[in-house]
């Protein structure tokens, strides 16, 4: 495997840790019923922008 590809793969591993640490934070707060809170939006859009990150793998065909 290239350094190049190493790399990718970290990348990606970082980001799909993310996501999972987010969406776990995210029910957390909705299960002590704080999803108006400014924190829980914070997550939400972390959250949103991760899956736009992994959707955008899936389109090129580097995840499955």
């Amino acid at each position: 495997m290239s350094e190049r590809e190493e790399k990718f793969e970290r990348m990606l591993q970082a980001v799909q840790e993310e996501y999972a640490d987010t969406v776990r934070k995210m029910e957390k707060l909705k299960a002590e019923n704080k999803s108006k809170t400014v924190t829980f939006k914070q997550l939400l859009s972390t959250k949103l922008t991760l899956q736009n990150i992994l959707s955008r793998y899936k389109i090129y065909g580097l995840l499955e």
